[in-house]
């Protein structure tokens, strides 16, 4: 029961992070699949109950990293079209999501996922430098990097 708990408490949050990253649904389903697997086998060795979120999270980002790299595929992104009658709203808003969208498939697995620990789960500098490894400063650099590059690419394109 207290598992079952868990899976509705985080499980957007899974799959929020493995979108991100993978770009694919179906591929952000999988990877949350394999990440709550992971989760059933090693929740008990988890020490400080404060960091189950984080710790979820990061394993779902990691399960998608790695579906990623064995697809080594581009995927194309779907655009819906909305009603011919003019009653849609102003098609620049889509055509900005698509850019964007675009800009972050170019982007490395990793950079994706350090943008989806930030934006996507709110995880602050001191969070995700311990999932990754990496100092907070050197979060924060590389994420300012990262955000001036897409900035860059967008306003560019």
């Amino acid at each position: 029961m207290a598992f079952a708990r868990i899976v509705v408490a985080f499980h957007g949050d899974l799959i929020r992070v493995a979108y991100v990253i993978a770009g694919d649904e179906q591929v952000a389903e999988d990877a949350a699949q394999s990440a709550w697997s992971i989760a059933w086998r090693k929740l008990g060795s988890l020490r400080d109950a404060d960091r189950l979120r984080p710790w979820l999270v990061s394993v779902a980002a990691n399960e998608a990293r790695q579906l990623v790299r064995g697809q080594h595929r581009r995927s194309v992104t779907e655009v819906k079209v909305g009603p011919v009658d003019g009653t849609a709203g102003d098609p620049g808003g889509e055509i900005d999501r698509l850019d964007l969208v675009n800009v972050l498939h170019r982007l490395k697995p990793e950079d994706r996922r350090l943008l989806a620990l930030r934006y996507v789960t709110g995880l602050d500098s001191t969070e995700i430098g311990t999932i990754l490894g990496m100092s907070p400063s050197g979060v924060r650099g590389h994420l300012s990097r990262l955000i001036e590059r897409l900035r860059k690419e967008l306003s560019d394109g």
